[in-house]
């Protein structure tokens, strides 16, 4: 059996939290609005709404599309993920604890650190992985025997 690479580990991890996270999500709110005010605490931590669950969904299930596609894919979801989980943590403590993003998809402090883990361990996943799956295999040694030194 392979061993996998960082990538799609994360892949494959991180998609299946993300999808069981949705789907559980959906059953403390599932109301798919624009007012801010709409919210339950997953947990009583994590801030969540129809749309939030969505995410989670989505994200989750294109990450066992990136495992199940190989290597490279794999690595561009673990990057990919990984920049956009920064950015939307980084634009989480700003707005603040209690805020939304676009509107829509509300966050507190907590879903804001989880969102810099996310985001961390998907960039150090796909680093990790870099080179892995590009088929660049090393140049075997040159064959014959060793050159006889000139003297």
């Amino acid at each position: 059996m392979n061993r996998l690479n960082p990538a799609q580990l994360y892949a494959l991890l991180v998609g299946g939290v993300l999808v069981v996270a949705g789907i559980i999500g959906f059953f403390y709110e599932s109301e798919f609005t624009s007012d801010e005010s709409v919210r339950d605490a997953v947990f009583g931590i994590l801030d969540v709404n129809g749309w939030h669950n969505l995410v989670h969904i989505a994200t989750g299930a294109l990450g066992f599309v990136a495992f199940a596609a190989g290597d490279y894919a794999a690595r561009t979801y673990a990057v990919g993920l990984g920049v956009v989980y920064l950015v939307v943590a980084i634009w989480g403590f700003i707005v603040g604890d209690g805020d939304s993003i676009l509107s829509i998809v509300p966050v507190n402090t907590e879903d804001n650190a989880l969102h810099l883990i996310l985001g961390l361990v998907g960039l150090a996943a796909g680093a990790a992985s870099a080179g892995a799956g590009t088929g660049a295999a090393a140049a075997p040694p040159p064959a014959g025997p060793p050159a006889a030194a000139s003297g």
